[in-house]
């Protein structure tokens, strides 16, 4: 009996360690992931509950706000601006993810199969783009664009056609399309490089193998090369398709949505519905916010759903 009583009082040793133990980890886990978490409540969770408030109110930000249920969203869906805006951006997104990402494939297999001594001069010249601000950009091209003194319009004299100084940014016709090019230059480094690195874990011996079966650089592209980065090409794609979606400062420096509208997306719209020089609704502008995170949910979904998920190995 009295080797059992003996016993006893090592229990609460065990109990005050465990208890020891989960305090500590209590603390790792606060102070590990605390921070992390107050600056999302505070940067990105709070301000998209305000978003939604403020979705539900006439307010111009001065006076005092009035609650107007979904008014606002009732006149978005009456709104022909959004559906105009929302058209260029669906246009934008067929075509700028594409003839981004496919330059980028054949740019980034041409440097890293072919092995040319200049491989990390030609890195640089691609990325240079994405290092300079996007107000730079805009304004290089502005200028390209230029109808008096634009390089463009020199080009083509160059080449004998006259288009008597035509202003590109200035035509509905062609406004909208004069975007593409800044879009799509201002990306195609930056997946370059992102390709490059993807394709240098594909092994040598796959490439001689296939060498050996008399593949061509076309078919060792085709057959090898894209099967094996296909999740890297996915994800660049989901990237590219909301970065359209949200993306409106090169509208905004370049045409501000003109001529008569041609060029305005869905962001910029937003935009200038909250600070533009004759509009100040912050209410309406918080509802085409709310309005914009569900497209954006809703191509995700369309991504993930249709996007295939299966990649070879090796």
């Amino acid at each position: 009996m009295a080797q059992v009583g003996a016993s006893v009082p090592a229990a609460p040793k065990k109990v005050s360690s465990l208890s020891k133990r989960k305090v500590q980890m209590t603390l790792f886990v606060v102070l590990a992931l605390g921070p992390s978490y107050c600056g999302y409540l505070l940067f990105t969770l709070y301000p998209n509950i305000m978003s939604a408030y403020y979705s539900l109110l006439e307010w111009n930000g001065i006076t005092d706000p009035k609650f107007v249920w979904f008014d606002n969203y009732v006149y978005l869906f009456q709104d022909p601006y959004v559906w105009r805006a929302l058209g260029h951006n669906l246009l934008l997104m067929a075509t700028v993810p594409l003839l981004t990402i496919i330059p980028s494939i054949f740019l980034a297999y041409l440097i890293n199969v072919k092995g040319y001594a200049e491989s990390n001069f030609y890195k640089v010249i691609y990325f240079l783009p994405n290092v300079l601000a996007v107000i730079v950009i805009a304004l290089m091209w502005s200028f390209i664009y230029d109808g008096s003194n634009g390089m463009l319009n020199a080009i083509l004299n160059l080449l004998g056609i006259d288009n008597n100084d035509f202003y590109w940014l200035g035509s509905k016709r062609t406004a909208l399309w004069a975007l593409l090019p800044p879009l799509i230059w201002a990306g195609v480094g930056f997946y370059v490089v992102i390709f490059m690195n993807a394709m240098k874990s594909i092994p040598h011996s796959l490439y001689e193998a296939a060498i050996l079966d008399g593949a061509t650089h076309m078919t060792r592209l085709r057959k090898i090369t894209i099967p094996l980065i296909s999740p890297i090409v996915r994800i660049s794609t989901l990237f590219l398709v909301l970065g359209v979606f949200k993306g409106f400062e090169i509208m905004l420096i370049m045409t501000n949505g003109g001529p008569a509208g041609s060029t305005e997306v869905i962001g910029l719209y937003m935009f200038n519905m909250a600070f533009g020089k004759s509009s100040h609704n912050y209410g309406y502008a918080s509802a085409i916010g709310m309005f914009l995170f569900v497209v954006l949910v809703v191509a995700k979904l369309l991504i993930d759903r249709f996007s295939p998920k299966d990649h070879a190995e090796f």
